[in-house]
């Protein structure tokens, strides 16, 4: 029996993603270094956080989140994905049950009202999830919840709603990791790399030479397909559901994506809603 292996779009053996949270003035600055390189990604967002309009911040404040009319600036047209964060950022775990739905849900539907779009994905804030938030996050609509966990590999999540991270954009196996992602070839399973972090910690840190060295290395590929978290959850999920014959011949694809795979030596396109003989 040959392989059946999923390809992300045009064939791509490679997906990247990146993954920033809080909302934070230094996401301009991200946004115009990953741009410059093609990488995308998304912006989790405590909508019950947002500071007054004529904020003023003290000297030498890092964490400086935007007012809504500069965040909406920043983000619209960018291509990058808007995602729940909890409205407060509140730490889900220990939180009663009621509470903990109040968090998850009133930040889903203030930043649809806000963004005028559908809000699926959510980030664990502090990393903090249990068997009950996922429970909660599941009822709610989401699609996916990121945890700060880091695999330092670029396999596919199995639990969307416990999503892991290759890692932290401060690993210090962080290059090694792109250099590994970036040479590899003709992969036996599709490979996704996942980078997670807070922009202000390039601000704290005073190495936005990390950023730009790693956009570098690993934008305006070929064989890379750079889209935000939920673009890369729904592709995978939509794979998920291609329909096969037994004698592996033909192929039905009865979602609104267009899929790839290669099944033996042979690179197969099913368009959405179509069939294809293998």
């Amino acid at each position: 029996m040959a392989n059946l292996i999923m390809r992300f779009p045009g064939g791509k053996t490679k997906a990247l993603t990146l993954s920033y949270d809080d909302g934070v003035e230094q996401d301009e600055r991200l946004l115009e270094i990953t741009k410059k390189h093609g990488l995308k990604g998304t912006f989790n967002i405590n909508s019950g956080c947002f500071p007054p309009a004529d904020v003023k911040y003290a000297p030498g404040t890092i964490h400086r989140r935007m007012p809504l009319h500069r965040l909406k600036e920043v983000y619209d047209g960018s291509g990058w994905e808007i995602a729940a964060h909890a409205y407060t950022h509140a730490t889900l775990v220990g939180l009663p049950g009621n509470l903990a739905t109040d968090e998850i849900l009133r930040d889903r539907k203030t930043l649809e009202e806000i963004f005028g779009t559908v809000i699926r994905g959510f980030a664990y804030p502090y990393g903090a999830y249990d068997d009950k938030s996922v429970e909660i996050l599941k009822n709610c609509g989401f699609a996916y919840a990121r945890t700060v966990n880091s695999t330092h590999d670029f396999y596919i999540p199995q639990d969307w709603l416990r999503m892991p991270a290759t890692c932290h954009h401060n690993d210090p196996e962080l290059m090694k990791l792109a250099e590994r992602f970036t040479e590899a070839k003709n992969s036996w399973h599709p490979m996704l790399f996942y980078l997670w972090g807070h922009s202000y910690e390039f601000e704290e840190l005073n190495n936005w030479k990390v950023l730009e060295d790693f956009a570098e290395a690993v934008g305006a590929r070929d064989d890379v397909w750079y889209a935000t978290n939920i673009e890369i959850c729904d592709y995978c999920e939509a794979f998920k559901r291609l329909i096969f014959d037994t004698a592996m011949k033909i192929c039905i694809n009865p979602t609104a994506s267009d899929l790839w795979f290669c099944y033996g030596e042979k690179d197969v396109y099913v368009p959405a809603g179509a069939r294809a003989e293998i």
